[in-house]
This record gives structure tokens, C-alpha cells and sequence, in this order.
């Protein structure tokens, strides 16, 4: 992978407050933060963050979303390293928050987050170890329709915009694997799937896929 300098990634927006550095926006594709020391806590606001993690094959991972309102970052509150990377999927505006000045307000706000960000992460380790790929699949499916890379058509029907890739990344399995169950989805009448986008025809039978 081709390291992108920070400044060609980025443009600087005004200070929103006393407790952030500054608001940073980043084009789709953009690495904001390498595996490494870590100093400051990442607020999106608008936009979506892939954080994702490689093998020692160079195998993608990834971790989770970060959607508007949600935190990354958080081990720079308690100064240990980072062991992932945060890629901005779509056009993104984070705010960039040194902890040294979080008033204990925002410590409360960081620490829910923190919580639901672990329930989240039981639930994919759940589907990873638990579920069959058709029930990932389905799962991360539904997971993308709420955020950022999903779009609502003039037929009530939602439509993301996923490679096969970036799906076998999220859910544990290799393009091939993927494609062949996004093809059965298909055939049921579940999903609709183009060249880099996926139409959710009946979300209720995705939600009982998810689950099974």
C-alpha cells in the first residue's frame, strides 16, 4: 500500500471550540490514521470511516464503521498504540479532539460510546465465529443501508454502494465465496446486485436471513 502524505489528504477547516484542534475533511480512499503512537480522539460528522486492520498476507479486515456522531481513536486515551488503519470511505468532515481537553461531560459522551462500540463488536465476533456466511452477509447488508454509501431510490427501496471485496473483507470471507452467495440472494428475489452496488428488494427476509 502506498502511504498518502497527510497534507495531500486533507483540508483544514476552522476551529468549531475550545476542545477540538480542528475539523478535518477527507476525500473517499483517504488513509487518516496508520497503525502507530496515538495522541487524539476522531469525531465523524459527516461521511463514513472504514477501520480495518491487514494479515501478514495482506488480507483486508474490517473491523467496523465509524458513522456520523461516532468516535475512533479512543486509544489515545489511554496512550497505547494503534494496530489498525482509518480510511474514509466516502467524502468525510472528523473533528479532531485532544483529550487533554475534554471537559468530563465529554468523557461521559466518549465512555457511552465506548460501550455500545464493544456490543457491537460481541455481535460481529458472534457472526464471524457463530453464523454462516449467507446470515454475514445479510447482516452487513443491513448494517450498510444506514449509513453514508446507502442511497434511497424513487421505489421506497434502498441501494448501496459495496463491492464484493469490500464485503468479503467485512465479513470474514474471500470475493469468490462472496459473490456466489450475493448471487443466491439475487435468485431469491432478496437482493439486487450490479457492478459496485446492491439493491435490498425485501428487507424483512434479509432481516430473517440475519438471524437464521
Amino acid at each position: 500500500m502506498t502511504q498518502l502524505t497527510h497534507q495531500s489528504d486533507m483540508t483544514e477547516t476552522k476551529t468549531l471550540s475550545d476542545n477540538y484542534v480542528d475539523t478535518v475533511t477527507h476525500r473517499p480512499g483517504s488513509v487518516i490514521l496508520y497503525p502507530g503512537p496515538s495522541d487524539m480522539l476522531y469525531r465523524v460528522q459527516s461521511g463514513l470511516i472504514r477501520i480495518h486492520t491487514m494479515d501478514d498476507d495482506g488480507n483486508g479486515l474490517t473491523l467496523r464503521y465509524v458513522k456520523p456522531g461516532e468516535y475512533f481513536g479512543e486509544e489515545a486515551l489511554s496512550g497505547t498504540e494503534r494496530a489498525y488503519f482509518a480510511e474514509a470511505v466516502t467524502d468525510s468532515a472528523v473533528d479532531v479532539i485532544n483529550p487533554a481537553l475534554m471537559s468530563s461531560e465529554d468523557n461521559l459522551m466518549v465512555t457511552g460510546h465506548l460501550v455500545k462500540t464493544l456490543e457491537r463488536a460481541y455481535e460481529s465476533i458472534f457472526r464471524l465465529v457463530g453464523k454462516r456466511l449467507r446470515a454475514r452477509i445479510a447482516a452487513e447488508l443491513l448494517e450498510l443501508k444506514d449509513t453514508a454509501l446507502a442511497t434511497q431510490l424513487d421505489s421506497g427501496e434502498t441501494m448501496i454502494y459495496a463491492t464484493h471485496d469490500e464485503l468479503a473483507a467485512a465479513v470474514g470471507s474471500v470475493r469468490e465465496t462472496v459473490t456466489k452467495v450475493v448471487g443466491e440472494l439475487s435468485r431469491d428475489g432478496v437482493i439486487s446486485a450490479g457492478y459496485g452496488k446492491i439493491t435490498l428488494k425485501d428487507k424483512d427476509a434479509l432481516a430473517d436471513i440475519a438471524a437464521g
